[in-house]
């Protein structure tokens, strides 16, 4: 990781800042003493985005096991409590 200024990223100027990147370093980039940016390049974008999914997918994953009852309904129970038969389902699944 390359610590940089805004100044001093000025005067290196974007094909260094770009090199430096391709190469596998990281450019940190602060004005007045706060992180500002960074620069990385595609390679670790692409990484992050799927790191990012992939932890998007583990979420749901987590949310769904932890509010699963356990409790599994059958298709007569259900037809039941929108009052419907299977008679009545299998004429509709029929019907144009």
């Amino acid at each position: 990781m390359i610590p940089m200024t805004i100044s001093a990223a000025s005067r290196t100027g974007i094909s260094g800042l770009v090199s430096s990147a391709e190469a596998g370093q990281d450019v940190v980039l602060s004005r007045h003493g706060r992180v500002v940016a960074e620069i990385v390049s595609a390679e670790e974008i692409a990484r992050l985005r799927r790191d990012r999914e992939l932890l998007k997918d583990a979420a749901i994953v987590m949310a769904r096991f932890a509010t699963d009852s356990g409790v599994r309904t059958d298709l007569d129970s259900a037809l039941e409590a929108f009052g419907l038969s299977r008679n009545e389902l299998e004429s509709e699944a029929g019907s144009p």
